[in-house]
């Protein structure tokens, strides 16, 4: 079990580089355009003009606030604390906990990617530096002696964040994407992704095949072309798709064609049925990366394919795991997939 979490921990490493790769490709298109309205492309004259003395001097030249000093270090009201640069959101309310350090502390982070770490090796100490992913703004540092069961302390400078209340987000709307993954079995990939932050619901069903509305004794018998899938749809400011496609590439075995474990068949292959460019081109990079960097024993074999139709599976394989925790098939190949989802991916899960 530990090998296989140190290979799923490079995996997501090497993930994450995609996606910052992917994030500055995209910046790089119009760069005066960019400049005015990216935050993460302003120059240092622009953020003077932006931010207050004090938080240029935290944000940008890193420095660090007085302890007890500021404003949001006893705040205990609901809502979200975000960047004070650029407005992404970082820590909810649930997260803050009192450390008595003389900082913010947070116990996890929002999950999708919002910060980032580079060690920190200034004033004759080795420490985990904590940026905003989205403007390289600088948060504070990150220590592993936190009372929860995280046991992490995100301890952030005051200035560098905003607070908004409950109250006043409430009108904001929740934006909503949904991508079709086939990883194997669906009862096994469905419990796993009905744990992860911002997904909103997970479906169990058929896609790539031929046969309309197929059941799932026909597609077992490997005739009709379908894959086993899941259907998730996730709420894209709690998660995002890097977010999604780290996890799928982490608790199923996509050089293994047409098979997972002792399910074998064209219906478990590994596949991604993307939506549009953007899911396309994610998914794709990923695959290429994985095999340039030789994760894996054997290249990858996932299939990324075009979305056409999506049949769901009949009423009992929906929540199979949870309306079937006993069943010997549960215990022994689902909860496994669980417990290493759990492990690798702690800080991502729903309350």
């Amino acid at each position: 079990m530990h090998q296989m979490v140190v290979k799923s921990r490079i995996i997501i490493a090497l993930l994450s580089i995609v996606f910052a790769v992917n994030a500055c490709g995209q910046a790089n298109t119009n760069s005066t355009k960019q400049s005015q309205e990216s935050p993460a492309l302003k120059t240092n004259a622009e953020w003077k003009k932006t931010l207050s003395e004090q938080q240029y001097y935290v944000l940008r030249e890193k420095g660090t606030e007085a302890p007890f000093s500021g404003k949001l270090l006893l705040n205990h009201e609901k809502g979200v604390y975000k960047c004070a640069a650029c407005g992404n959101e970082l820590f909810t309310d649930g997260m803050k906990f009192d450390s008595e350090c003389g900082w913010p502390s947070f116990d996890k982070e929002i999950s999708g990617g919002k910060i980032i770490t580079r060690e920190d090796v200034s004033h004759g100490m080795k420490r985990v530096e904590i940026e905003c992913a989205r403007c390289g703004g600088h948060l504070g540092h990150l220590f592993d002696d936190g009372p929860t069961e995280t046991g992490l302390r995100y301890c952030v400078n005051s200035v560098s964040l905003d607070f908004v209340k409950e109250s006043e987000n409430v009108s904001k709307k929740a934006i909503t994407d949904t991508i079709t993954l086939g990883g194997g079995c669906y009862w096994c990939v469905e419990a796993v992704y009905e744990r992860l932050e911002g997904v909103v619901k997970v479906e169990s069903g058929f896609s790539g095949g031929t046969i309309k509305n197929p059941s799932y004794s026909e597609v077992c018998e490997g005739t009709t072309g379908h894959a086993e899938v899941i259907q998730i749809v996730f709420d894209a400011s709690k998660t995002s798709i890097d977010e999604i496609l780290k996890v799928f590439f982490t608790v199923h075995d996509p050089t293994s064609l047409n098979r997972q474990g002792a399910d074998v068949g064209t219906q478990y292959r590994s596949v991604i049925f993307y939506r549009n460019d953007t899911q396309k081109k994610i998914a794709r990079e990923i695959i290429t990366l994985l095999n340039k960097e030789k994760v894996y024993d054997n290249p990858v074999v996932t299939q990324v394919s075009p979305f056409t139709h999506f049949y769901i599976a009949e009423n009992y394989h929906q929540d199979y795991y949870k309306e079937n925790q006993e069943a010997p098939y549960c215990k022994m190949v689902i909860q496994p997939k669980i417990e290493k989802f759990e492990k690798i991916f702690k800080n991502s899960l729903k309350h």
